[in-house]
């Protein structure tokens, strides 16, 4: 039964070796460096993403890091739920390549000093661009949060800096070989 097992192995792998269907195992994050800067407003970090854009070219955000005028970024905010003090706009956590990389519902984070901070493209301006909506404790429900200041315009850039790629043809016909070589290594001790 290991034999056959050992044996499909390895003739999986060649066939996938064959056909250029074998991935990586990081092929399913990406991640990116970010930014972002305004009157008196300094944050950057990195993002882990999906590595396959939607139709319009948007990455789902999975994960974040980084800091905002110092303070330590300890969370995303869930997907489709608003930073507490900006209810109803909920979060999309969607970034793209594209020039427009934010959309209009932008991604929410948390600080270490429990403030809340969701940057957005708002196409509603005059001149659209970036702003970010920032709630401080004490948190309430609504825009109480809001103090003058709170929805300031920012310059947002973001790139991907770590690209998973597929495995070398030398690294798969190694993989597939090692099954095979196995296989009659086992072959021979059962006899």
């Amino acid at each position: 039964m290991k034999i056959l097992l050992i044996s499909a192995t390895a003739l999986l792998t060649a066939s996938e070796l064959f056909f250029g269907t074998i991935q990586s195992a990081a092929a399913a994050t990406l991640s990116w460096d970010w930014n972002y800067t305004g009157s008196g407003i300094a944050a950057n970090g990195t993002f882990s993403t999906n590595d396959t854009p939607d139709s319009s070219g948007f990455y789902l955000i999975t994960g974040i890091t980084g800091t905002r005028n110092g303070a330590t970024i300890t969370g995303l905010q869930p997907t489709g739920t608003p930073i507490p003090g900006n209810e109803p706009f909920n979060v999309d956590n969607l970034i793209s390549l594209n020039p427009q990389q934010l959309t209009g519902d932008g991604f929410g984070y948390s600080t270490a000093g429990g403030s809340f901070v969701s940057p957005f493209y708002a196409s509603f301006l005059a001149t659209p661009g970036y702003l970010e909506v920032f709630s401080e404790p004490p948190i309430v429900s609504g825009f109480q949060n809001l103090r003058p200041g709170s929805e300031l315009p920012v310059s947002f850039s973001a790139q991907i800096t770590s690209v998973p790629e597929p495995l070398t043809l030398i690294g798969s016909f190694v993989g597939a070989s090692m099954g095979v070589c196995l296989s009659k290594k086992l072959k021979q001790s059962s006899k």
